[in-house]
């Protein structure tokens, strides 16, 4: 009875993805911003307006992605200023290399900024505790999504884990509400050193829409040292396994 199985396998094909270096994304997917200074200003500082998030200036014209909702209302409103392009290679070592200037061509990762332990003894196998920190679970199931038949990112030894006293660094999802901040400390603290500290999501870059919120707290941001920003609203898979690759200095390409 093995055969029919066998059929139904050969008929799914192979679904993992071969070369994690080597992925490019539908055209339609929404990823790094492009930006073009024109003479007439007035649809950006228009956009700016607009934007919830203030991710948008008009002078200077920059758009900074760890604000960004990703949501294109902005390019529809100023279409001969703002494009987004499907590289999901967006994530950087530094919250300054998420803010976009015009001329632009790739996010600034800003490799210089990378702690020389963390390629050192993480290279081989990094465990990582997520905490979802008042988010909406829509960056938690893209996380989540990492370790599937599809993106397989365990065979790089990455993989996330229940206790943070069994990892190697925690992943922060959600703007840091006031009600998990104690425990975020908690968990923090529980890792061994030396330890990653990786904010995955526009809302745990800069707070997104609750950046002003009194249920807010992002103190924690200002007692440690993130190693790894990482945009999106919410971050694909394959921005987060980028940039993790970046980190530990496992890209080929």
């Amino acid at each position: 009875m093995i055969f029919p199985k066998i059929k139904v396998l050969k008929s799914h094909g192979w679904q993992y993805i071969p070369d994690l270096n080597a992925v490019e994304l539908t055209e339609e997917f929404r990823g790094r911003p492009v930006l073009t200074q024109t003479d007439d200003m007035s649809d950006v500082e228009a956009a700016a307006r607009m934007c919830p998030t203030q991710a948008i200036t008009a002078a200077p014209f920059t758009l900074d992605m760890g604000r960004c909702l990703f949501c294109g209302e902005c390019a529809l409103r100023a279409p001969h200023n703002i494009r987004f392009t499907n590289d999901y290679k967006i994530g950087s070592a530094s919250r300054e290399g998420l803010i976009v200037k015009v001329g632009d061509e790739q996010t600034a990762f800003h490799p210089e900024m990378i702690r020389e332990e963390i390629p050192a003894l993480f290279s081989k196998a990094l465990k990582l505790r997520q905490v979802s920190a008042g988010g909406d679970a829509s960056v938690e199931m893209e996380l989540n999504a990492t370790g599937n038949v599809n993106f397989d990112f365990g065979r790089y030894g990455v993989e996330f884990v229940a206790s943070p006293r069994h990892a190697d660094g925690v992943v922060i999802t959600g703007p840091i509400s006031s009600n998990i901040a104690e425990a975020l400390d908690i968990c923090y603290n529980s890792v061994p050193d030396p330890k990653i500290v990786i904010v995955c999501g526009s809302e745990a870059c800069s707070g997104g829409l609750y950046a002003d919120s009194k249920a807010v707290d992002r103190s924690f941001l200002e007692r440690y040292k993130v190693d790894l920003w990482l945009p999106g609203a919410p971050t694909h898979p394959m921005t987060f396994i980028d940039g993790v690759m970046n980190m530990l200095k496992l890209k080929t390409r």
